[in-house]
């Protein structure tokens, strides 16, 4: 017991303890990322020191820095911060309910539900609509296709076999629905559909800080309370439920939230790929397979790739600005290779 930390919340009647390596891991990779936004937000076609881009951010920097780093480039960092931290939650959360390594959101349809709805919004609709309302067919998009996914799978309950089996379907489907809808698509429209497909950060502002914010503030400590429920669920459903847990409840729970942090993401940056998958493996070899520990650590890992990848895309070939999505994909797909072929070896 000298290996963890006790954490006591009397109001409310809760306990839990956390081990001390995950602690240390998360503070780490907290100043990891605190030190990679602060020198992202320097650098750009305006270069601005570490000291001016602090001095900036509290108001005491020159007019044109805080003009450059307020306005443009922290909307952008905390967007990717957010949108990492929220895909890599959602992967971790249906990794461990559905009790298979390889599931994410974009493996079981989420994120293909929100790009077809973003992509018939960008189709038959910009003309009629304003574009503020991407965001909102986005996540219905995600909703309506993880309720279909949810309906589909239950038989008296839902197993975690069915589901994922159920979502590989559901994310075949979507993925042929928004090729079509991109073929009689406009050509203007065909394009911005492809980069919000790709991924990507660009142009963020605060109104999409503001559209991620609260849902990463309330599900993932919320995700946290649940981490008992997932640790158990690893064990059966059977053991699962003699000792007390509402399996079904729970489940649907779990997905809700999985779904919302998902849908949450895709609708500001776009369809962002394997963050949900390689954070959460990444998490379980540095701190173990507790969820406790697991959900914390694929947060901050999540948050540093998405970061780091839109870091990469925004200086490396300027004047180009490359869409976050094209790093995550360069690094994700080696990464699903090697998962099944290290699955494979290991059956």
């Amino acid at each position: 017991m000298k290996s963890y930390i006790p954490f006591r919340i009397p109001r409310r009647n809760w306990s839990f303890l956390v081990h001390k390596k995950t602690v240390v891991i998360s503070l780490i990779l907290f100043l990891v990322c605190l030190a990679a936004a602060i020198v992202s937000t320097g650098l750009g076609d305006m270069y601005i020191s570490p000291l001016e881009v602090i001095r900036s951010l509290f108001g005491r920097g020159a007019e044109e820095h805080m003009m450059v780093v307020q306005k443009l480039r922290v909307p952008r960092i905390l967007v990717a911060l957010l949108v990492g931290g929220s895909l890599a939650a959602s992967g971790a959360i249906l990794q461990g309910m559905i009790r298979n390594p390889l599931a994410s959101p974009d493996m079981i349809g989420v994120t293909g539900g929100a790009s077809v709805a973003a992509v018939t919004f960008l189709t038959f609709w910009t003309g009629q609509a304003s574009i503020r309302w991407l965001p909102v067919a986005a996540m219905a998009g995600a909703v309506v296709v993880s309720s279909i996914l949810y309906i589909l799978a239950w038989k008296k309950g839902v197993t975690p076999i069915r589901l994922i089996l159920i979502g590989i379907g559901m994310s075949a489907l979507t993925s042929a629905a928004t090729t079509m809808m991109i073929l009689f698509s406009p050509k203007n429209d065909a394009g911005q559909a492809y980069l919000w497909l790709t991924g990507s950060v660009y142009a963020s502002n605060w109104e999409n800080v503001l559209a991620i914010l609260p849902w990463s503030l309330v599900l993932i400590p919320l995700a946290f309370v649940m981490a008992r429920h997932i640790n158990i669920g690893q064990l059966g459903d059977d053991i699962a439920a003699s000792a007390g847990s509402a399996v079904e409840a729970n489940r649907l729970l779990l997905l809700l939230i999985s779904v919302a942090l998902a849908g949450a993401a895709v609708s500001v940056a776009g369809g962002i790929g394997f963050i949900g998958l390689i954070a959460p493996h990444m998490a379980r070899k540095l701190v173990g397979s507790s969820f406790g520990s697991v959900l914390p650590v694929s947060v901050l890992l999540g948050a540093v790739i998405v970061l780091l990848a839109d870091l990469a895309g925004r200086t490396l070939f300027l004047p180009l600005d490359v869409p976050v999505g094209v790093f995550t994909s360069a690094v994700g797909a080696p990464f699903f290779i090697y998962l099944l072929y290290t699955k494979r070896n290991s059956a």
